[in-house]
């Protein structure tokens, strides 16, 4: 079906354009124009994204796959469009290799069951980092208490990077899997992920890539890291939730037992035995999500159409300007001051909870998250509790981080 791929045109990077595109830019909170600043968590939709969900349900919705009829058949065409429209944004080999999950959490939770029940024992290792958000984390651990497996953890430096001589070292003849981080979704920080799955793979092991956060702002090639599973989630690359996508290697696909049994995952289904699909079907139990998985065709489409490399650079600018507008306020503490990171800023206000903080900053419009974000092991490394986070789209303006400054630096006065 990739003949009906039309790549879109690029344009160049112009933010006031960019922000045109999302509806809920323009709106108010309090009365004063909304700064939302939490991106990492997820971000808002383009108007091409809800245009894909509401017309889905408008003009061309039926299930997919096993109708004969016109609206079963133009369905399962934007479905399997949307598929192949993934695979070309991380050069999978294959449409395949592209499984549609019920998020990034879905599907790490699917390479832990299929993979992991059958091929890490009592005593066989899984390497971790203390930068993991607890989807990579919580799944390995069930393998610990239901299979004796042994979790490793790879340290954070005080800068927020990984230790890589740690992490070469935690390696040892029962190590079976890497579970990874691309880019932290706590601190920022960006992992030299090429280099750890070539290590790993040195050593015998397969690595699954948590790309949530990177899939977003950095180019993914799949090829290229040679990772054997890559995950991301639908709601944090513009598009919507209920969606994500599982990149595996069709090889060990083809090796694992299905996640989940239903329809679609079936050849044939008799009394007294069973034969399964070929991938990806095989793990797409039951009717799918289909207007998200239409959706999150379109919110490729829509990132794809801008200039990465300029949304990168305008990214890095807020960055940059944030984070030197924090560093002249005393009070502040940034978590995570490694060069290497993406849009990200973790801190905390001495003296004051995160949870206190980012309550007084709300009332000023502007929206950001505090809390453990989900990586508890690196809240425990740095001895906080919890931080406050910023995070930035390609959509933010440096007018928006003053906005954020000003109301830092209010909410700092009030709990003095």
């Amino acid at each position: 079906m990739s003949d009906t791929i039309i790549k879109p045109e690029t344009r160049s990077f112009n933010v006031e354009e960019v922000r045109a595109d999302f509806p809920i830019l323009s709106r108010e909170v309090y009365g004063k124009p909304l700064v939302y600043l939490d991106n990492a968590a997820s971000a808002q939709k383009p108007r091409s994204v809800i245009d894909a969900i509401s017309s889905t349900f408008d003009h061309e919705y039926a299930n997919v796959h096993r109708g004969l009829h016109y609206l079963s058949n133009e369905a399962t065409q934007k479905f399997e469009d949307a598929r192949e429209k993934v695979r070309a944004f991380i050069n999978a080999p294959t449409e395949n290799e592209v499984i549609f999950t019920g998020g990034a959490t879905d599907a790490i939770n699917l390479v832990a069951s299929s993979f992991g029940e059958d091929n890490i024992g009592e005593g066989d290792e899984i390497i971790l980092s203390q930068l993991e958000h607890h989807s990579n984390i919580v799944p390995w651990h069930y393998l610990r208490e239901r299979k004796g497996a042994v979790l490793k953890w790879v340290p954070v430096l005080d800068n927020g990077e990984l230790d890589l001589e740690a992490y070469e070292a935690a390696f040892s003849p029962r190590t079976k899997m890497v579970a990874l981080t691309h880019m932290s979704n706590a601190l920022g920080s960006i992992t030299p992920i090429k280099e750890m799955i070539r290590i790993a793979h040195e050593k015998g092991a397969l690595v699954l890539v948590d790309a949530c956060q990177s899939v977003v702002h950095l180019p993914i090639d799949v090829q290229d890291l040679d990772c054997d599973f890559l995950a991301f989630s639908g709601h944090k690359l513009y598009g919507p939730t209920g969606i994500g996508v599982l990149y595996g290697k069709a090889d060990v696909l083809r090796s694992m037992r299905p996640y989940r049994g239903g329809g679609e995952m079936i050849k044939v289904v008799e009394m007294d035995k069973i034969t399964y699909a070929d991938i990806p079907h095989r793990f797409e139990a039951g009717t799918p999500a289909i207007a998200e998985a239409i959706a999150i065709g379109a919110a490729v489409d829509y990132v794809t159409s801008i200039d990465r490399v300029g949304a990168l650079n305008h990214e890095n600018e807020l960055l940059a300007y944030a984070t030197q507008r924090m560093s002249e306020l005393n009070a502040v503490r940034i978590i995570g001051t490694t060069p290497n990171k993406g849009s990200i800023i973790s801190f905390v206000v001495e003296g004051a909870h995160p949870h206190d903080i980012s309550t007084v900053i709300d009332r000023a419009g502007v929206a950001l998250r505090a809390g453990h974000h989900c990586a508890q092991p690196v809240m425990d490394r740095f001895g906080v509790p919890a931080t406050s986070r910023v995070s930035f789209a390609m959509y933010n303006r440096k007018d928006e981080v003053d906005t954020f400054i000003e109301a830092l630096s209010s909410a700092i006065r009030f709990f003095e």
